[in-house]
């Protein structure tokens, strides 16, 4: 089953806890502290793999958990750091962040590697506290948190040439003429409900990969029909193959040649600056030589007649294509940012702010913002000094006096993540 689009979750693992330790040793006196470093948690990767050619796998939504890193021991031990999780997909999907359809990256190229979620590094030791005025620290972090992801992945299928037009005019009969690619042909539309790869070999030793793209409609880019969901596979391709039937279908085939080329236009990624080559296929049929001599009266446009039943064409097509493909760069999606070329928008990043303070109810206030969680969940309050820690950046950050300011009253609740104190003047 092909299946070019997934979602799935990625959640990186926790660094593990510094410990609180101290060195009690025969012989040995005034040990002091002894707490070790917990180990890195397990970072999340996505790997291109070109023996993969469908997100299969993925079709139902799943959840990637890295294990959390080791917590550290006494006697400076350090705890153990985690082997990061690397998931294979196909070459060539392309990688967002589910909330806001952030682009995170692009795997174009077989064995490359993209981080997708980070693991958290492992809390210090009570031992990285001591200092001159400090000789017995009681104090130790616990290990960053992981990240948590919802991922869009979405399959870009890497091919050289694209054929497009409308269903039934003979896309899938030109593949299967010109490479060892069985697509499905019959005569009603949509035969084709997925893209087909076909490599196409030339008598003078080229080579290159053909993609045959489910039938487009008017509106397609719209998400008519087939056309929004596979358009995606042409973006990547250097030459486009425009297949029109000159057969009597009862259709026009100026007006059939417009509107597949407005779809690709609008549509975006400047598919319509690509170099585009014209076949007029099914020139065996009736009336097929009066069709390509009004199309090309009323264009203007150089087509090539090709007959795929009786293989007539053909040479000159494969190898006008394997020339442009040689000369046509390729058109990358992203810039070295890894920002889409397109609809780019330079703007000065906002300053995160440290902290929000908001009022659900008459008598709760409730403390948010991700660094001030961050540094919250790092502390280890377990111990009097450590607490001290938490209670000292509060006040730095002039949390007390903001709730005053705010309306706040004695014997208010003011929460932090999961940890609930009182308000006091």
């Amino acid at each position: 089953m092909f299946i070019d689009r997934a979602i799935i979750e990625v959640r990186s693992g926790k660094g593990g806890d510094g410990a609180i330790a101290f060195r009690r040793e025969k012989y040995i006196a005034k040990g002091g502290p002894a707490g070790g470093n917990g180990g890195r948690g397990a970072s999340i990767y996505l790997r291109a793999n070109s023996k993969i050619n469908t997100l299969f796998n993925f079709r139902h939504s799943k959840c990637f958990i890295g294990p959390d890193g080791e917590k550290g021991g006494i006697k400076n031990q350090y705890g153990k750091s985690m082997e990061d999780v690397i998931i294979d997909v196909p070459l060539g999907t392309v990688v967002y962040e589910e909330d806001g359809h952030k682009f995170i990256g692009d795997l174009s190229t077989d064995g490359m590697l993209l981080r997708v979620a980070k693991g958290g590094r492992g809390g210090r030791g009570n031992t990285c506290f001591k200092s001159s005025t400090n000789r017995v620290p009681r104090i130790a972090e616990n290990g960053e948190p992981g990240e948590n992801k919802r991922l869009i992945l979405e399959l870009k299928l890497l091919a050289d040439v694209g054929l497009v037009g409308f269903p039934s005019v003979g896309k899938s009969t030109l593949l299967s003429v010109v490479s060892s690619a069985k697509p499905e042909i019959a005569d009603y539309p949509f035969t084709t409900i997925i893209p087909n790869l076909g490599v196409v070999f030339t008598k003078d030793q080229r080579s290159f990969v053909m993609a045959d793209l489910p039938g487009l409609i008017e509106g397609a880019h719209l998400g008519k029909g087939l056309g929004l969901q596979f358009l995606r596979h042409i973006e990547r391709c250097r030459v486009i193959v425009h297949v029109l039937d000159m057969g009597p279908t009862g259709r026009d085939v100026v007006e059939d040649y417009q509107i597949i080329n407005n779809e690709l236009k609008e549509y975006g990624f400047g598919l319509e600056k690509r170099p585009m080559v014209v076949v007029a296929s099914k020139m065996d049929e009736e009336g097929a030589k009066e069709n390509l001599e009004r199309f090309q009266n009323a264009t203007g446009i150089e087509c090539f007649p090709i007959s795929a039943l009786l293989e007539e064409g053909i040479d000159a097509l494969i190898y006008k294509l394997a020339d442009l493909v040689e000369q046509t760069p390729l058109f990358p999606l992203y810039d070295e940012e890894n920002e889409e070329l397109e609809n780019k928008v330079y703007e000065l990043p906002e300053e995160e702010k440290e902290f929000e303070i908001k009022h659900p109810d008459l008598h709760t206030w409730v403390i948010t913002g991700d660094k001030i969680i961050r540094f919250y969940r790092m502390t280890n309050i377990s111990t009097d000094e450590g607490m001290m820690v938490l209670l000292t950046r509060l006040r730095k950050l002039r949390i007390d006096d903001i709730l005053e300011e705010m309306g706040a009253e004695d014997g208010d609740t003011v929460i932090l993540d999961d940890f609930t104190f009182e308000f006091y003047h």
